[in-house]
């Protein structure tokens, strides 16, 4: 290890998370706090847990992978909150955090007494993140969010697709995970806002709003000429050529983004004289002429490998890339070079592999590698560590206010002590 590793600092280290949100987009939040270092409490109802924790094939065994990909490094205590003893022991713990994740319905939380406007008298210096389906003000405030729903209301689906065929739905959950995003990016604020003044504040996000940050082209479209977008394949709505072509073996995405690449572009398919025509000399007429550039591309590639017209782009400058399934890019020695692809604990004591974060500090990170927890497998150790005695701690679990997970080894030796 060199000395740049081994004095290397998380940059949250000992920052104190409550989460309470579940499913995606709340712990996608948290994974990320964790990996830089937050302590992360994972509070979930009992007996089952996050609901997420039922997101699994009939072929997962324990906790479902899906599950331990954005809970790893966490710590979990499985709380009643809505009993009076379990909702006294949350709020005693929220006097001593940092920072608070929920996602409840709008209005759930605060019936529960454990609103932000509760929990800023009791510990001021709080930061109260909130994650909403749309948003806290508005017609449909009161309405649920799921990542489907949003990506449909936004507009988002509806510019997904095959030029001339039916709306498709990304195959990635990107109001969940973009929300989560926004919600640590967030937090990172108002806890910079914390360190000049000393008060917290409520951080608030929703799918909605993370649906329609992707929207940047889309909306700068219709603001302008009152243009509504339709779906357009792998195009891109400003710029031809720049999608996904058709090669012998395979396909490949081209990115010609201003005339330098196009010319590039041009002289590598061995037709120069694309420079000067008519229907492609310009950006706007190669955007005009998207279709018949397409055709024509596609027609040149497919007299060869994708392997093969890689290296030659390559060679010319011209950014290129294979399209490649998820096996192929997980796979890349390029994944692990910037540490996306980990090395992290598994719950049965051995090895997995997980997505790392995308962020480095210095050229180095150090994610949390602890492997997701059970339901309540942490409640005691964690009710300690928010000062709770040993005794206050098992009328707790006498009373069902908070549950300890037990493993077959412990419940046999409490049963034999």
């Amino acid at each position: 290890m060199t000395d740049t590793q081994s004095d290397f600092q998380q940059p949250l280290k000992g920052l104190k998370v409550l989460e309470l949100s579940q499913i995606m987009a709340g712990p996608t939040c948290g994974l990320m706090l964790a990996d830089m270092g937050a302590d992360v409490y994972k509070v979930e109802k009992v007996p089952l847990g996050d609901d997420a924790r039922n997101y699994g094939r009939p072929s997962d065994a324990g906790i479902p992978p899906s599950f331990m990909m954005l809970n790893r490094g966490k710590k979990s205590i499985g709380i009643n909150i809505k009993s009076d003893a379990g909702r006294a022991a949350l709020l005693r713990m929220a006097m001593q955090a940092d920072v608070l994740t929920e996602n409840f319905r709008l209005g759930v939380i605060e019936r529960l007494g454990l609103g932000y406007d509760v929990l800023k008298e009791l510990n001021p210096s709080l930061i109260y993140c909130s994650i909403t389906g749309y948003g806290r003000e508005g017609p449909l405030a009161q309405k649920g969010g799921f990542d489907l729903i949003l990506q449909a209301f936004s507009g988002l689906i509806s510019v997904t697709g095959e030029e001339g065929g039916e709306p498709v739905k990304p195959g990635v959950s990107i109001a969940d995970v973009n929300a989560g995003i926004l919600a640590a990016l967030g937090v990172l604020a108002a806890y910079v806002h914390r360190l000049r003044t000393g008060r917290g504040q409520r951080v608030d996000t929703s799918l909605l709003q993370a649906s329609l940050q992707h929207m940047y082209w889309y909306a700068a479209a219709y603001f302008s000429r009152g243009v509504v977008a339709k779906p357009s394949g792998t195009a891109h709505p400003l710029i031809a050529p720049y999608q996904v072509y058709r090669c012998r073996n395979g396909r490949i995405a081209i990115g010609g983004a201003n005339q330098a690449n196009w010319e590039r572009i041009a002289d590598v398919l061995g037709h120069a004289e694309w420079r000067s025509d008519s229907r492609f000399a310009t950006a706007d007429l190669r955007l005009a002429n998207r279709g018949t550039l397409a055709r024509l591309i596609d027609a040149v590639l497919a007299t060869d490998d994708v392997e093969s017209w890689l290296s030659r782009f390559d060679d010319a400058c011209v950014p290129a890339g294979p399209v490649q399934n998820v096996a192929q890019a997980l796979e890349h020695e390029q994944a692990r070079a910037v540490r996306m692809v980990v090395d992290v604990d598994a719950p049965d004591g051995g090895k997995t592999r997980a997505l790392g974060l995308p962020i480095l500090f210095n050229g180095q990170t150090r994610i949390a590698s602890r492997a997701a927890p059970r339901v309540g497998q942490d409640t005691e150790d964690i009710l300690r560590e928010f000062g709770f005695t040993d005794g206050e701690i098992e009328d707790l679990i006498a009373c069902g206010a908070v549950l300890q997970h037990r493993s077959p080894v412990d419940s046999t030796a409490i049963a034999n002590s």
